[in-house]
């Protein structure tokens, strides 16, 4: 493929995600209509405060996509890692933290670089010292190296299945003592999530309900 060319907006709409869904599915392969999931996620992801999208074409076929949005006590992904994270963890990285929240790219134009670009794009000069993941609990999977590489480590277990939240930035001062990085699975010894592996900037990092 050529040089992919890349757009980053701090707004989106409806149509923005009916052109998303052309990577999101076959990525994630998930929700079984255009219609279901954007009414269960994007329509609430795309309106909540600090949201940013990036997008990653070859020539104009949109090739990967990476969004994300700034968490909340009260949003569903939030209250769940909450409820998961030991509290001490909770509480010095969970309210008012930038959220990774999905990142996917195409089979075919996978192995570039793009996924980390697409990362970057979302993430990098954000005014957050706070920044969050979910991904897969396999530390050998390559979207776990490719977080890894970036900085970001494993602070505690994920929800769900074979998952972790993994952290980069500075936890809040006070609310606990150093973080350790617990870079173990969490329970249930499969490397799978909604029944599909997680594979190198085909991630999602995490899930609203």
């Amino acid at each position: 493929m050529a040089a992919p060319r890349f757009r980053i907006d701090d707004s989106a709409t409806a149509e923005d995600g009916a052109s998303i869904w052309d990577v999101y599915q076959p990525v994630f392969g998930d929700y079984a209509t255009f219609d279901t999931w954007c009414a269960a996620v994007w329509e609430k992801h795309r309106v909540r405060a600090g949201f940013r999208l990036a997008r990653a074409y070859d020539g104009d076929v949109l090739v990967g996509f990476a969004y994300g949005y700034v968490g909340a006590d009260g949003q569903w992904w939030t209250d769940n890692a909450r409820a998961v994270l030991a509290p001490d963890v909770a509480d010095a990285w969970l309210g008012g933290h930038f959220e990774l929240v999905s990142l996917g790219v195409l089979a075919g134009a996978r192995g570039a670089g793009i996924g980390r670009r697409l990362m970057r794009a979302v993430v990098d000069g954000r005014d957050h010292e706070r920044l969050l993941l979910m991904t897969t609990s396999d530390a050998a999977d390559p979207a776990r190296r490719l977080y890894a590489s970036e900085g970001w480590r494993v602070i505690g277990p994920g929800i769900g299945e074979a998952t972790v939240i993994m952290a980069k930035g500075t936890a809040r001062t006070g609310a606990a003592g150093p973080v350790p990085d617990h870079d173990r699975p969490a329970p249930g010894g499969t490397d799978r999530r909604d029944g599909h592996p997680r594979r190198m900037a085909g991630d999602r990092a995490s899930r609203d309900r």
